[in-house]
């Protein structure tokens, strides 16, 4: 198994993880822990989303259980 493969990135906002849109509702869900967290491997998606919602990109592997800020060259 690639441990790299695995790595997703979420965004973050204060210590709270998006987790989605409330359905039925314009509200969003947050949680504490990062496994409830929206993902993805769309690095333009993952921006786009983290502007709308005035949270940050990072980087979240559940296989290593690591969290780190997403920066790109």
């Amino acid at each position: 198994m690639n441990i790299r493969g695995k790595t997703v990135l979420i965004i973050q906002r204060e210590n709270e993880y998006l987790v989605g849109r409330i359905i039925g509702s314009r509200d969003l869900r947050w949680s504490s822990s990062p496994w409830d967290a929206w993902t993805t491997r769309n690095k333009e998606d993952a921006e786009r989303v983290a502007g709308m919602v005035g949270g940050q990109l990072v980087l979240f592997n559940p296989v290593a259980k690591q969290i780190r800020a997403a920066r790109w060259p």
